[in-house]
This record gives structure tokens, C-alpha cells and sequence, in this order.
């Protein structure tokens, strides 16, 4: 490596500058110099800008502007453009994250290119090819140099899948670091206000294609929304994604049920935190309820983070079950997790990750056994 070398992130999605954040904070504290790409995969501003400003990130240098569309064709321009960024600076290690089209763009670029990579959130599985997030899990992963695992079950789904244990390093959940830095900041009652929400209300965020994308699924997720929504008042911030075919089958602002636009990453976490409930397809927010005590329903077959599950506050339903199960969270009131919170998910992944970072950088070889991750310390 080179005697400055550069560390390139690219951020897609306004998951992955969640995750990004702590990372890029982590390796600036060790000197090291870095870069954003915001490949523009999510392009509004309310799903892009406002978070970058959230959560402090620096100014990218490039933005794709990719935009929407098919697997295909976005995927294609990402390719093209990602390339061309590669290329023209010539990082020492490209780090992706997450599971979307610009994470597999990334991977496949630099695969191509011979540019080393770094897969934030590497090993979650949810054995269902029919998602394309899964796709792009299992590709990216085996492609990518350095394996940063977010929970145990990550591990074993890696060794089951003949990865070598030199490359997979257990560092925690970086989401979970930004949460644990926005805290003092969320607020829900200014939140709540601006929306003229009432003291107890439910949140619901929901773009997964296999949700959304089919209309007589569409169909039967919108009936079960409406149904929660007779129990308690039910506020969506709706991704642009399928916004068109869930209004077309009755998701629209009415009684009990108000559709707002994306909101920034802390007036979200704001709205969550003092919900009674959270219905959601999005694998992210499993995790932000985990940690938040809020009682979350997943409308999903499975889950890429089953520790949500078994540590957390979040169950699998289906449409059909959606408003019973709702009625026995509402009435069981607050939620907490099951047993011990996950393993690691302690706010100080960002610096475990950075410091992996820094020793691969460095050439150092490090201990599979121990992961890699030396204890941290205040």
C-alpha cells in the first residue's frame, strides 16, 4: 500500500449513511483519508441530503445520480459510473454496505478492477433468492476482502458458505452507533406536533417489492394497514418506492391515517421512538426498535436479522395476521428486548471497524480467533 492511502465509501441509500457515518468518524479519528460516493440511488432530498446533514457526513465527491428504475437499468448506470470513479482515484480499499444495487455495483466494479473491498454488515442471510437484497448479500460477500460481520449468526452463515475466517471480523452494529448518537436529539413531541399526532399513534414504513410491487399484494398489505388503523392512528412516511401502487390500492390520507412524505434521519427516529407500535418491511428499523423498546411488526416471510427477533422487539406477520397481532402489541403495551441486548451492539462498532481497517491498511495479520477487534477503550 501506499504511504497515504485512501479509503473510498460508497453510500447508495439512506441505510447505508446511517452506517456509514460511525465508520467514517472511526477511521478520521485514526488520520486515515477517506472519500464519499453517493451514487444517488436515493435521490430525494428528504432520502439523502437531510441524512448526510443528520449525521455529519462529509460532502461526497461524486454524485452518480443514478436515480430509479429497473434492477437492470439501474444497476447498469451504477456500474458505469462507478468505474469511472474507481479509476480516476485509485483507492487502496472501496467499503460498501448493506444490500443494495449500488453495494453490488461497488463490489463488481472493483472485482473487475482488482480493487480491494470491505463489506459493512457482511454474513446476514434471509435464504430467500426471490429478494433481491439477498442477491446482492451473497455476491457481495463473495467477492469482498474484509467481512465485517454485524451478529453472531452472520458468522456461520459465512463459514457455511466456505469463506475463509482470515477475512470475516466481528465488529457490532454501526447503526446502532448512530442511534446511540442521536439519542439526546429525539424528541418525539415536536415531531408529533408538527404532524398533529395524538399521544399514542402507530408508525408504519413499507417499500419491500414483494409488498408492494404485485397489486393484489399491495392490495391485501394496504386492507391490513387500514385495519390497524381503526385501532389506533397510523402515520406512514412513504418511501417513493411503490408510492404509486399502494395509493392506488386505498393508501391514502384519510381517518386514522395520515401518508407524509420521507422524514430526516432524526425526526424518524424522533416519530419511532414515541410510537406505540411500528409496522415495517425495512430490515434497519427491526434493529432501531430492538434497541428503542418500541414493539415492532415485520410483514414479512423471514428476516435477514432473526437477533431481532430473539434479543429484540420485533415478529414476523403476514397481511392477514397484521391487525390481530397489532391489537395484542397495542394492548401489551411498551416492549423490551428478550434477555441480553445482541452482542457488540454497543455504540462502538464504528471504531472496531476502523481499526480493522487500519491493520489490513497496514498489512497486519490479524487473528481470525479474536476477529481482529482488540478491546476498545475510552
Amino acid at each position: 500500500m501506499r504511504e497515504n492511502p485512501l479509503v473510498l465509501h460508497v453510500l447508495g441509500a439512506r441505510p447505508n449513511f446511517v452506517k456509514a457515518a460511525p465508520v467514517v468518524r472511526g477511521l478520521a479519528d485514526l488520520g486515515i483519508r477517506q472519500a464519499i460516493v453517493h451514487t444517488g440511488q436515493h435521490y430525494d432530498a428528504l432520502m439523502s441530503d437531510v441524512f448526510f446533514a443528520d449525521l455529519g457526513l462529509p460532502e461526497p465527491i461524486a454524485n452518480l445520480a443514478v436515480g430509479s428504475g429497473s434492477h437492470a437499468r439501474q444497476t447498469a448506470a451504477l456500474l458505469t459510473g462507478l468505474e469511472e470513479v474507481v479509476e480516476r482515484h485509485g483507492p487502496d480499499l472501496v467499503v460498501v454496505y448493506g444490500d443494495v444495487n449500488s453495494t453490488l455495483a461497488a463490489i463488481l466494479v472493483c472485482a473487475k478492477l482488482h480493487v480491494p473491498t470491505a463489506h459493512v454488515e457482511a454474513g446476514l442471510r434471509s435464504f430467500d433468492r426471490e429478494m433481491p437484497e439477498e442477491v446482492n448479500r451473497v455476491v457481495t460477500d463473495a467477492l469482498a476482502d474484509i467481512l465485517l460481520v454485524t451478529s453472531p449468526d452472520g458468522l456461520s452463515h459465512l463459514a457455511g458458505e466456505g469463506v475463509p475466517a482470515s477475512k470475516v471480523h466481528l465488529v457490532g452494529n454501526p447503526m446502532i452507533d448512530s442511534l446511540f448518537s442521536a439519542l439526546p436529539r429525539l424528541d418525539p413531541e415536536p415531531v408529533k406536533a408538527r404532524l398533529g399526532l395524538p399521544e399514542r399513534y402507530a408508525v408504519a414504513t413499507l417499500h419491500r417489492p414483494a409488498n408492494v410491487d404485485d397489486p393484489e399484494s399491495a392490495r391485501e398489505l394496504v386492507e391490513a394497514v387500514l385495519a390497524v388503523a381503526e385501532q389506533v392512528p397510523v402515520v406512514v412516511p412513504l418511501h417513493p418506492r411503490g408510492r404509486t401502487r399502494l395509493a392506488e390500492a386505498g393508501l391514502v390520507t384519510g381517518e386514522n391515517l395520515s401518508i407524509i412524505d420521507p422524514l430526516g434521519y432524526v425526526d424518524f427516529l424522533s416519530l419511532v421512538r414515541g410510537a406505540a407500535l411500528v409496522v415495517t418491511d425495512s430490515g434497519g428499523v427491526q434493529e432501531e426498535t430492538t434497541m428503542l423498546g418500541v414493539p415492532c411488526l415485520t410483514v414479512r416471510a423471514n428476516t435477514e436479522r432473526p437477533i431481532t427477533i430473539t434479543h429484540g422487539t420485533n415478529r414476523l406477520v403476514t397481511p392477514a395476521s397484521l391487525p390481530a397481532e397489532a391489537s395484542k402489541a397495542l394492548a401489551d403495551g411498551a416492549a423490551t428486548p428478550s434477555g441480553e441486548l445482541p452482542p457488540l451492539w454497543d455504540g462502538a462498532a464504528g471504531p472496531r471497524i476502523a481499526r480493522v481497517i487500519e491493520a489490513w491498511l497496514r498489512g497486519d495479520n490479524l487473528s481470525p480467533a479474536s476477529q481482529g477487534v482488540p478491546p476498545v477503550t475510552s
